[in-house]
């Protein structure tokens, strides 16, 4: 049960339905960072965003982060659960492994990154741009999974749910979906 008084929307859409004016821009960095221009693919992105959900062991954020990369991706659930409990061996780039790396070290504390691991991401191809987004998304998805769990946020159970949500997401972005679609 939330903390506070929220609309009945899971996860985020709860909070975000209570406060629209925070919500917005929120939504739309979330966009720009996981589905605006970028050399690394929608899906890469949400992993990103999954993998720190993960690490931060917000339910609902990992959860339908997930379903929208393995969307993404061409409904590679079984990848999503790789990244999410073995990135060192799950099936993605070696570029993104060490962006992984980047992102769980900015989960913890933006001070554990190195000078080491960004010379061994951009030795794996990675660019200034894809390092600096890297860290922008595990900022936000910190900031969103305490929002999330800070107010006891409610997350279904029904992996159905988030399949559903993630195809809209995919399909129209993080603003417009937010409001909109399955609520339980």
């Amino acid at each position: 049960m939330p903390h506070i008084t929220l609309p009945d929307l899971p996860g985020i859409r709860g909070p975000m339905a209570f406060r629209p004016d925070t919500a917005k821009p929120l939504n739309e960095l979330v966009d720009v960072l996981l589905r605006g221009p970028s050399t690394l693919t929608p899906g890469e992105r949400e992993l990103i965003a999954t993998f720190v959900s993960a690490r931060n062991d917000c339910r609902y954020c990992q959860t339908i982060h997930g379903a929208i990369a393995a969307h993404h991706l061409g409904g590679a659930e079984d990848l999503v659960v790789a990244v999410k409990t073995d990135p060192e061996h799950a099936s993605v780039s070696e570029k993104l492994k060490a962006l992984l790396v980047i992102a769980g070290k900015t989960a913890e504390s933006g001070k554990l990154v190195t000078a080491a691991d960004v010379e061994k991401a951009r030795q794996l191809g990675a660019t200034d741009l894809e390092i600096h987004d890297t860290v922008l998304i595990a900022a936000v998805f910190c900031l969103c999974n305490r929002y999330v769990d800070g107010l006891a946020t409610w997350a279904p159970d029904d992996p159905a749910f988030y399949r559903q949500r993630a195809a809209l997401v995919a399909e129209h972005g993080y603003p417009a979906s937010t409001l909109t679609g399955p609520t339980k």
